[in-house]
């Protein structure tokens, strides 16, 4: 799969084995920095690096800062890295976003290979090129548009995912389908045993239709000024759910809780069936972790919602579903319809506990 950018165009591959990803990683001598976890659970796949040039990052959320970009450009500096030089990253988001933005200041450019070893990082952020770090305390507040130059995509690392990251990942792909349409959620409603039992085919069918339909967007609007925040469908909520909960509730778990409460608003404004609404939340009710429904909090929401970067309006923006499955950004969703959305979330939350 070919992206297209402005900075350069970039390729996805699908492996079936390590053994393509222990090349890259030995392919002209990288700096290679790898989450630290992974180094530990994949050990033999860096015997070839040379001590020097491993680095590995303990990547978790306090880490994605500016301290940690600047670690990895000293230590590159320190080998005598040039502007020729190339950076492989294994990792997820986290380790994703500190080193690609260490990849666009190191000679205001250089070469770089990413390997996502998360479901969530390999169906979603790893195109797109943003990366983002934590500052003084706001959570993104920097960030950068610059792509890797190759994405290596190996489901077997999948394997090794906690429930909870596995869960949070299947978010993002359920989501995706969602959005893809009427033959995509049919497909994904036949499919998602499969999905739930990592079976190699079925993850590659579903991360790849996830990041062909994520690539229809980007390439379009890459810079989003327009179509791409019909990304955001789910994230409104979502994004205040993980927060709101103090990341009790991962990303991809947020997102998909998110879309059976934007879901709710969508109802209520007669724009969604109760019958698809209910199609959407029995999948999400097979991928959905038990998480206490009081973490909802519908103030402590709203909150989050109106502290948001992409709130830049007087109106609540949300992007809703509707019947046909299409997407419709709105400006207006009042706080009325914030409450509506927790509560259908509560309740959700709560037929999962029980189930």
């Amino acid at each position: 799969m070919i992206v297209h950018a402005s900075i350069k165009d970039y390729e996805v591959r699908f492996e079936d084995s390590f053994e393509n990803v222990a090349a890259a990683l030995a392919e002209g001598a990288p700096f290679v920095v790898v989450d630290r976890r992974v180094h530990a659970l994949y050990p033999h796949l860096f015997e070839a690096v040379a001590s020097d040039r491993l680095f590995l990052l303990d990547a978790v959320e306090e880490k994605k800062v500016v301290d940690s970009v600047l670690d990895i450009c000293r230590a590159m500096a320190a080998m005598g890295a040039k502007r020729n030089a190339r950076l492989v990253s294994v990792g997820g988001g986290i380790t994703q976003d500190v080193t690609g933005f260490a990849a666009n200041i190191l000679y205001r450019g250089i070469a770089w290979v990413f390997v996502p070893t998360t479901l969530l990082a390999a169906c979603d952020s790893c195109i797109g090129g943003k990366t983002s770090l934590n500052f003084e305390g706001y959570k993104n507040l920097l960030g950068t548009l610059y792509p890797p130059d190759r994405i290596l995509i190996a489901p077997s690392f999948f394997e090794t995912l906690s429930e909870a990251d596995l869960a949070s990942g299947l978010g993002e792909v359920v989501k995706f389908n969602v959005m893809g349409g009427s033959d995509a959620l049919s497909e994904l409603e036949a499919s998602i045993d499969g999905l739930l039992a990592l079976d190699p085919e079925t993850v590659n069918r579903f991360v790849r239709r996830s990041l062909e339909f994520k690539r229809g967007i980007i390439e379009e609007d890459e810079f989003d000024g327009g179509r791409r925040v019909l990304l955001n469908f789910a994230h409104t909520f979502g994004h205040a759910f993980e927060a709101s909960s103090s990341y009790a509730i991962p990303h991809g778990s947020a997102v998909a809780l998110g879309m059976v409460a934007a879901d709710a608003v969508s109802a209520s404004r007669g724009m969604l069936s109760a019958e698809l609404r209910v199609r959407i939340e029995a999948l999400v009710a097979k991928i959905m972790p038990p998480f206490a429904p009081a973490l909802i909090d519908d103030g402590a929401v709203l909150s989050a919602i109106m502290s948001d970067k992409k709130q830049t309006g007087q109106g609540i923006t949300a992007v809703l579903l509707d019947e046909n499955l299409e997407l419709e950004v709105v400006h207006d969703m009042a706080p009325a319809e914030v409450a509506l959305g927790c509560a259908a979330a509560r309740r959700f939350l709560e037929g999962v506990r029980q189930a």
